[in-house]
């Protein structure tokens, strides 16, 4: 633009030009290393929520495990562990963001960070990669490999997705290692920026398996294969000449499944579809004979059709079949145990002796009508009751049941009657009343909230009494942002109409603030 025949005053504007377009150029680059700049801080900002709703995510994990063995314990370990490699990782990552940062004065001065030159040393050598690189890949591979062998199988395809590091092709169509392509010849502070991210992708990943192991969502627990068989009939015993109307339940499993084909023997005998048995939901209407008296067994295999194959379930039960009474029949109306502090209903007979000639006698046992009690058991781990009557034939039959005595259960706080890991505005938080409920208890006690205390992120913990937040709760809560995560513990609750009877120690309430 300054040569031929121009004049030294269109030169002398041509050069300003320059001059002007070269400022303009630096003007932008200060801008984009601003920019990575405060997107590093927006993101270091999301990795310390998300640690802090991760805690939150496992210790309600742990009070699962404590509360359900069978099917937390297992998922809580595999939830520490994975825990334990997101730190090893994420405290790798944090390791090279500070060597990285060495010798800048001001952290926060991005304008500075415009130079390349300790990753290109600590990863690269020559054409190849380093200690340093060849340790960061592996470092990701290890991660991605463990963890997504450990989370359900429905998260596992993002974990290997974020940490993909296949080669890369660009946009004139040529490809590029991964390592190459998104850490070489980068300003320092964007790629201070992408170890952060990378370090989002930790905490996600973590609080992703978190979230589906609270859930239960592991495919295992609903597969077919797991499923078991059990026996079930309107008695438990029969006379000789009756006809059994028992029925083979799938025990853990969805009652709606139908079997499509039923391979059966009784003692050995082979069944037949229709007159003996009838495929029905939920297992197999047996329509047989009861048998001589004695132990009777029901043996072969059921299919069922899943994913376009049969899966094969193995039946092994028996029943017992009975030519006359000769012990009373005691048994529990909702469970094979009793409850301290709870009017347990018994039903006590004996077949062939009219209700009211039948004794029955125990410390607790109280006589409502017929053949039904009720049983408010004191001290002790058991206890035990003797029914005795006679026959019409004059002989006398006497037998006595030991039953357990158990606590209730501990019960689960609840937030707008939702319990565990609950989502809610702000405003429903305010105005949302705190419970407590026994899940999967046999009996429909109610039970009454009078006190609780309640913790918003970086704010003191406030104890409330009543079911309701206070004034001071409510304070504390409008200080809470979006995502933010507030617990509701040390929930005080008790039986209305027992009052004396102190119940265990309800568990807590996880709640995000969803606006």
């Amino acid at each position: 633009m300054a040569g031929g025949k121009q004049t030294p005053r269109q030169k002398m504007i041509n050069l300003m030009y320059l001059v002007f377009i070269a400022m303009l150029a630096l003007n932008m680059s200060k801008e984009v290393l601003s920019a990575f700049g405060i997107m590093n801080e927006k993101l270091e900002a999301s990795n310390a929520k998300t640690i802090e709703s991760n805690e939150a995510y496992l210790a309600n994990l742990e009070t699962k495990a404590s509360e359900d063995a069978a099917k937390y314990k297992e998922l809580y370990e595999n939830a520490q562990k994975i825990k334990a490699m997101s730190k090893d990782f994420y405290d790798y990552l944090d390791g090279l963001k500070t060597e990285m940062m060495e010798g800048v004065e001001d952290p926060k001065d991005y304008v500075v960070m415009d130079k390349s030159d300790y990753l290109d040393q600590k990863f690269f050598q020559g054409d190849g990669l380093s200690e340093g690189g060849e340790e960061f890949l592996s470092r990701i591979h290890n991660y991605r490999d463990k963890v997504s062998s450990m989370v359900p199988k429905g998260i596992k395809s993002s974990v290997e997705a974020r940490f993909e590091t296949n080669e890369v092709t660009k946009r004139d169509g040529s490809k590029q290692d991964w390592i190459n392509y998104h850490y070489e010849g980068f300003p320092q502070v964007a790629s201070l920026a992408k170890l952060t991210a990378l370090q989002a992708d930790i905490k996600a990943t973590e609080e992703s398996a978190l979230k589906a192991m609270l859930e239960g969502e592991l495919s295992d627990q609903v597969s077919l294969k797991n499923f078991q068989t059990s026996l079930f009939g309107s008695k438990s015993a029969y006379y000789s000449g009756e006809k059994y109307d028992g029925k083979i339940i799938i025990s853990k499993t969805d009652n709606s499944s139908k079997p499509v084909r039923a391979e059966l023997t009784l003692d050995g005998r082979k069944l037949s579809e229709g007159s003996d048995y009838k495929l029905e939901e939920g297992g197999v209407k047996l329509l047989i004979g009861a048998g001589a008296p004695g132990d009777h067994e029901v043996k072969g295999k059921l299919y069922f059709q899943q994913d376009g194959e049969e899966i094969e379930v193995p039946v092994s039960n028996s029943f017992a079949t009975i030519s006359k009474p000769n012990a009373a029949l005691i048994a529990a109306d909702k469970m094979n145990v009793v409850y301290r502090g709870v009017a347990n209903p018994m039903s006590i007979s004996i077949p062939g002796i009219p209700n009211n000639k039948v004794n029955a006698s125990a410390p607790g046992l109280k006589s409502v009508s017929g053949s039904k009690y009720v049983m408010n058991p004191g001290t002790g781990r058991t206890v035990t009751i003797v029914a005795s009557g006679k026959l019409p034939d004059g002989q006398s039959v006497s037998s006595k049941s030991e039953f357990r005595i158990k606590d209730i259960p501990r019960p689960s706080g609840t937030v707008s009657k939702q319990d565990g890991t609950v989502k809610m505005p702000r405003n429903n938080m305010a105005i949302a009343t705190v419970g407590a409920m026994l899940e999967d208890f046999d009996f429909d006690l109610n039970l009454a909230v009078s006190g609780f205390k309640f913790k918003v992120p970086g704010q003191p913990t406030v104890s409330v009494s009543g079911n309701k937040l206070n004034g001071m709760a409510k304070t504390a809560l409008k200080r809470a942002k979006r995502g933010d995560v507030v617990q509701v513990f040390d929930i005080e609750a008790y039986i209305t109409n027992n009052k004396s009877y102190k119940l265990k120690k309800v568990s807590p309430v996880v709640v995000e603030i969803t606006n």
